[in-house]
């Protein structure tokens, strides 16, 4: 009795060597060969797009006037470009040699775990870099003072009877608090929906791909 298509299509693409169907099994190697290859493209123009950012950012938040946001934004956007960089090092060490299917596999694990890290260094990153939005234009200077002290000066004289810690109103001290807990517990969230616009494709067809070879291989 013949085989089933289905039977084929599973010795196809599940073993690396098989001569039943080399067609399929071509076929999905190349689907899988393309869908990791254009991942790298972008996550190493993303990269690069990261530093240049960063490279430009610096000096004209001096040119500016606005340092205590361009080098804490600077350092933290080398951060992450560091640790991805080093992340991305792990694609290298993904066997071409194996099934489509082992392939897809050993590039999915590595994807989650970028995810995971990112995802974890997200709760400190979007607070670092609300701070260091806040700091730039507090300190941004109008006028020969900066613009927090202005800022204070104008509150003080609408409100002196306003609480101050440090020479900080304390409600603006807890709402900066609040805001800054905020992005850090929603951090994971913001990057996850930030990754869907990028990646959200490819991430879309890796796993339709995976979908259908765990269907067959049921």
């Amino acid at each position: 009795m013949e085989r089933s298509i289905e039977a084929i299509w599973k010795e196809g693409f599940l073993v690396s060597d098989a001569l039943v169907a080399p067609k399929i099994n071509q076929l999905y190697s190349q689907k899988s060969k393309h869908i990791v290859d254009k991942f790298k493209r972008m996550f190493e123009i993303n990269l690069i797009a990261i530093l240049i950012f960063s490279v430009v950012l610096l000096p004209v938040s001096f040119l500016f006037g606005m340092p205590y946001m361009g080098v804490p934004m600077f350092l933290l956007l080398n951060a992450v470009a560091v640790v991805n960089k080093r992340l991305s090092n792990g694609l290298k060490k993904i066997d071409k040699s194996v099934s489509s299917y082992q392939y897809l596999k050993a590039f999915d694990a590595w994807m989650q775990k970028q995810i995971s890290i990112n995802t974890k260094m997200s709760a400190f990153n979007y607070p670092w870099a609300f701070l260091s939005l806040l700091a730039g234009f507090w300190f941004f200077d109008v006028e020969g003072r900066t613009l927090g002290e202005a800022l204070m000066n104008k509150l003080m004289a609408h409100y002196p009877q306003t609480y101050l810690v440090g020479g900080l109103p304390l409600v603006g001290i807890i709402g900066v608090m609040v805001v800054a807990c905020f992005l850090a517990f929603f951090g994971g969230r913001l990057y996850k929906f930030e990754l869907k616009l990028v990646y959200g494709n490819v991430m879309n067809r890796l796993q339709e791909m995976l979908a259908d070879m765990e269907e067959l291989r049921a």
